[in-house]
């Protein structure tokens, strides 16, 4: 690159950060939350090449290589984990992904305003309760004494029965999340021309014919990023609901990769090991992100990158 064209380039950086600086001073907080709490602990993802200790420090403690992830491998828990961890986010995307759609189209199809208004604030309110709320109306209602168990005039723990666990984990993220999914399709399905649904009208198509037609093929392109997004964090299965609902009796089929990390990294302090799983967890989902992109492009032509 010769002096010409280097002078050319910071002239145009120089004029640019002028020209956009209010733009540039509004980025500087959130480039610094992900330089802080995203980058910057990445760090510390070689313990899992170590045998971390405490007193050592990350700088001081040994390495030992793949020592912890051959462990991992060869273990009783590899295989659970990974069949338990795909089964709930598969199960998670096959019902939960296409519900948000299911809903926004439906809400656009209602045409009372204040109708359509409060089905909006009623299906949103949940993704504002706490987790542990949720959790603690899942057990009272499906409690041994509780609400579903009187209606059916039963007397099942769902609780202790491993099969009802994911039926009861997919159900209720559903309920909670569809509302708040729906906004960003919504949002899309506003910006579709009305003049396609009138023509459609007037050669005689039906709502449901415009929906497949129109509304659908219009929303694709959200539809891919949002799935390319949804696989993207398809290891990533919270923790926090599944401890509030699992116990020791269905950990055959509640136990996932990240409850697994959270006893063997905070409760048994084995953070070496525990970091190789969480690391292997994180390679596996960015596979996944970089295939779903992939396929998305092959088949629909769009994708994140």
């Amino acid at each position: 690159m010769n002096k010409n064209k280097k002078q050319g380039i910071v002239k145009t950086v120089a004029r640019d950060l002028k020209k956009n600086k209010y733009v540039y001073l509004m980025l500087i907080p959130v480039v610094a939350y992900f330089v802080i709490f995203h980058y910057i602990p990445m760090l510390s993802a070689q313990i899992a090449f170590k045998d971390f200790s405490i007193a050592k420090g990350i700088a001081d403690s040994p390495w030992v290589g793949f020592k912890h992830f051959k462990t991992y491998f060869s273990s009783y828990y590899f295989g659970r984990l990974l069949r338990n961890t795909l089964t709930l986010s598969i199960e998670n995307i096959l019902f939960g992904f296409p519900a948000p759609i299911i809903l926004a189209i439906l809400i656009n199809e209602i045409n009372h305003t204040g109708f359509k208004r409060l089905v909006q604030t009623i299906t949103y309110l949940p993704h504002f309760i706490s987790i542990v709320i949720v959790c603690a109306l899942l057990r009272n209602f499906f409690a041994v004494d509780g609400l579903i168990n009187q209606i059916m005039g039963t007397k099942f723990n769902f609780f202790m029965d491993s099969h009802a666990f994911r039926p009861l984990y997919v159900g209720s993220g559903i309920w909670q999340e569809i509302g708040w999914g729906s906004i960003v399709y919504l949002s899309a399905i506003t910006s579709i021309d009305s003049q396609l649904y009138e023509a459609a009208a007037i050669d005689g198509a039906n709502r449901f014919k415009r929906i497949l037609y129109i509304t659908l093929p219009c929303l694709a392109t959200t539809i891919t990023v949002m799935f390319i997004m949804r696989v993207g964090k398809m290891m990533t299965v919270g923790a926090d609901k599944v401890l509030l609902m699992y116990s020791e009796s269905i950990y055959e089929t509640a136990d996932i990769i990240s409850t697994f990390v959270y006893r063997k990294g905070l409760l048994e302090a084995n953070f070496s090991y525990s970091a190789a799983v969480d690391l292997f967890n994180s390679f596996i989902n960015c596979i996944l992100l970089v295939g779903a992109n992939k396929l998305c492009r092959k088949l629909g032509g769009s994708g994140l990158w």
